[in-house]
């Protein structure tokens, strides 16, 4: 005899598998809008630079500005902790392969500093650009509101995973909705990757929900630990919650898909299944502007006991505006992450990244090696 299944098991979906069916009918690429809007802060391109230290300094973020999009300073990174952070990335992005984690933990272990943060702050800000920070949610409570009160446009709590309900030792935790009364600017929150946590996080009411689990190209979280979600699946399910907490509330919550996005081809099966925008590392630390100089590094790398990522040599492609809009000779979808966004929207008929959301996608597990023998080399 055999007995019922200890825990039933379901398939999950990555970027590979899946493609965007055709629709029934086209529309010009010139006549779609990639707009994204965050409770009134509004992008012309929905893409968003991960706050990661080889990605985001002040200089970085002003020109994700200029090119319509947000860039996200990390205020637990070398920026909020060296007067001189540019001379401590280059440092870490040298280091020899073998004691680069080790270096990196004894870097961020110098304490942050507040008086930076408003330093930083008032350098994008002094640039006209819009500014958005990333603190992790045991820090939120200290380094939060004073970096709004420095100026900060938008307040992104970020951890590997993140809940509405949370238990730990401490007296009183972060409570999203006290947080909400304490700084008056969107605050984003992830990560998350399933249904129950998007809708309890919308129900506490930030204004944006962050997607994905241990993805990122330096990330290791799934390697050390186990956990994640492919990101196709973490995708539909919590735009299904918000979905379904828009249908019940009237209050729109914005999906961002964040990690193991390489490509235009990526990016676009990511806003058909439902993400509102995208958050991008990797491609972003491949810019002439990034300060890592062709590496990047997870946040959770330098963690002084469990290092949940590592430091990897992605190279330096081109810039930023050439990996946003081109002109490019590559091949390889890397390059022109919005031209190949407007192509899609416009052969599926989607005139708004809302429309996108209807486009039918299907499992397919050789999308990207069916009559591709000449270029795959076999």
């Amino acid at each position: 005899m055999r007995g019922s299944p200890f825990k039933e098991i379901r398939r999950a979906y990555g970027f590979d598998e899946v493609a965007i069916v055709p629709g029934e009918v086209t529309i010009n690429p010139d006549q779609t809008s990639t707009q994204f809007s965050l409770d009134g802060i509004t992008l012309s391109a929905p893409v968003i630079a991960s706050a990661m230290d080889a990605i985001v300094s002040p200089s970085f973020a002003v020109e994700m500005d200029k090119q319509g999009g947000l860039g996200v300073m990390n205020l637990e990174g070398v920026q909020a902790r060296y007067d001189d952070p540019d001379e401590v990335i280059s440092e870490l992005a040298e280091a020899p392969d073998d004691e680069a984690t080790e270096f990196m933990q004894k870097v961020y272990s110098a304490p942050i500093r507040e008086d930076l943060i408003g330093e930083r702050i008032e350098e994008i800000k002094s640039n006209g650009a819009k500014c958005a920070v990333s603190v992790t949610p045991a820090s939120t409570k200290r380094l939060g509101p004073a970096a709004v009160d420095a100026g900060a446009d938008v307040l992104v709590v970020q951890s590997t995973v993140t809940t509405a309900r949370h238990t730990s030792k401490s007296a009183r935790g972060l409570v999203f909705s006290e947080l909400l009364e304490m700084v008056d600017v969107p605050v984003m929150v992830g990560n998350c990757v399933s249904y129950e946590v998007a809708l309890e996080l919308m129900e506490t009411g930030v204004h944006g929900v962050v997607v994905g689990v241990g993805p990122g190209a330096a990330c290791t979280t799934r390697e050390v630990t186990g956990v994640g979600v492919p990101q196709v699946t973490a995708t539909l399910d919590c735009a299904s919650a918000r979905e379904d907490y828009f249908a019940r509330t009237g209050r729109y919550v914005p999906i961002i898909t964040d990690g193991g996005i390489r490509t235009g081809g990526d990016l676009c099966k990511a806003i058909a299944c439902g993400a509102d925008a995208v958050m991008l590392g990797t491609p972003f630390a491949q810019a002439q502007e990034a300060p890592g100089k062709g590496h990047n590094w997870g946040m959770a790398s330098p963690h002084p006991a469990l290092p949940r990522g590592t430091r990897v040599r992605v190279g330096v492609s081109g810039t930023l505006e050439q990996i946003l809009y081109g002109p490019t000779s590559k091949t390889d979808g890397t390059q022109n992450l919005m031209g190949a966004l407007e192509s899609c929207m416009g052969m599926v008929g989607a005139f708004t990244i809302r429309d996108m959301h209807k486009a039918e996608v299907v499992i397919a597990p050789s999308i990207k090696t069916e009559g591709k023998h000449h270029q795959l080399g076999l």
